[in-house]
C-alpha cells in the first residue's frame, strides 16, 4: 500500500505504527507503565532503573543509523544535521540522563521487562520511520530546507522542550544527595523551573521536544513518535500528579498536572 512516500514497506508500517500508537492509548486507560513510582508491584522480571532505561532506548539510535547510513541522501547536508539532532536526543535520553540518575540506596529493581519490549516496538519503529524518511524518502531536505519557517518554527519548539526537559530531569536529580544517604526520604517535593506550573515538566519538555521535531521536518515519522510519547507520558503526568497530592498534605494546590493553567 503506496499513500504517503511511494515506497510500500514504509507505508504499510507507518500505519502499523499509527495502530501501535492507538493500542497505547487505550492499554493507558488501565495502568501505568511499570517503571518509577509505578513498577514496583508488577509481575515478572524487573531492572534496575539506569539498565532498564538503556535498554528500552537502545535499539533507537542503533536502527537509525542501520537505516540512515543506507540512504541515498545520507551525505547531504540537511539529512545529516537532522541525523545529528536525533542522535543529540537519543544520546541525552537513552544513556546521558540514565547514567546521572540518583538511585535511592536499596531500591529494589522497578523497571519491568514489559516496559522494555514495548519500548523496543516504539523506539525501534521510530529509528526506522525517521532515518528511512531523512535520508532516503523525503523531496524536501535540500539545503533550502534550513530556511523554511516549518524548520525554523520546529527547531524552536524543540529547543525549548528539550530545555525544559533537561532542567526538570536536574532538579528532580539534585533532590537527592550525590553521596548515597540511607536515612534520606525517597520522594520530597521539587520546586523551581517547570516546577513551578505543573508537576510533571519533564513529559511536558518531552512532547514539545518532538512536537517540534514533527514541525522541522514535516513529516508524519514525527507524528507518530509525538503520539507515542502523548499516549504514554499523559496518563502518566496525570497519575504523577495525583501521587504527588497523596503523599504530600503540602503540595501546591495551584500546581497543575501537565499544561501550565490548564490541565
Amino acid at each position: 500500500m503506496t499513500w504517503y512516500t511511494g515506497d510500500q514497506f514504509y507505508d504499510t508500517a507507518l500505519i502499523g505504527g499509527f495502530v501501535f500508537a492507538g493500542l497505547i492509548m487505550l492499554a493507558s486507560l488501565f495502568g501505568q507503565s511499570a517503571y518509577g513510582r509505578f513498577g514496583g508491584r508488577a509481575p515478572g522480571v524487573s531492572f534496575p532503573p539506569r539498565l532498564g532505561w538503556m535498554l528500552m532506548e537502545l535499539p533507537a539510535p542503533l536502527v537509525f543509523a542501520i537505516v540512515y547510513l543506507q540512504g541515498d541522501n545520507r551525505g547531504e547536508l540537511v539529512p545529516m544535521l537532522l541525523c545529528g539532532l536525533w542522535m543529540f536526543h537519543y544520546a541525552n535520553r537513552g544513556f546521558i540522563n540514565p547514567l546521572l540518575m540518583r538511585v535511592f540506596p536499596g531500591s529494589k529493581a522497578s523497571f519491568n521487562i514489559s516496559v522494555v519490549v514495548f519500548g523496543w516496538i516504539a523506539t525501534g519503529l521510530h529509528g526506522y520511520f525517521s532515518a528511512a524518511f531523512i535520508s532516503q524518502l523525503s523531496p524536501q531536505f535540500t539545503d533550502a530546507w534550513l530556511s523554511d519557517p516549518r524548520f525554523i518554527i520546529g527547531l524552536g519548539v524543540y529547543a525549548i522542550g528539550f530545555t525544559l526537559n533537561v532542567h526538570s530531569d536536574a532538579v528532580v536529580r539534585n533532590l537527592r544527595p550525590k553521596v548515597p544517604q540511607p536515612n534520606a526520604p525517597r520522594y520530597t517535593i521539587p520546586h523551581g523551573g517547570g516546577f513551578r506550573f505543573v508537576s510533571s515538566p519533564s513529559y511536558l519538555g518531552e512532547m514539545l521536544s518532538w512536537l517540534g521535531f514533527a514541525i522541522l521536518t514535516w513529516s508524519l515519522a514525527g507524528v507518530f513518535i509525538l503520539l507515542v510519547t502523548m499516549a504514554n507520558l499523559v496518563p502518566r503526568a496525570l497519575a504523577t500528579h495525583g501521587w504527588y497530592k497523596k503523599k504530600f498534605e503540602d503540595y501546591p494546590s495551584d500546581r497543575k498536572a501537565l499544561i501550565p493553567y490548564v490541565l
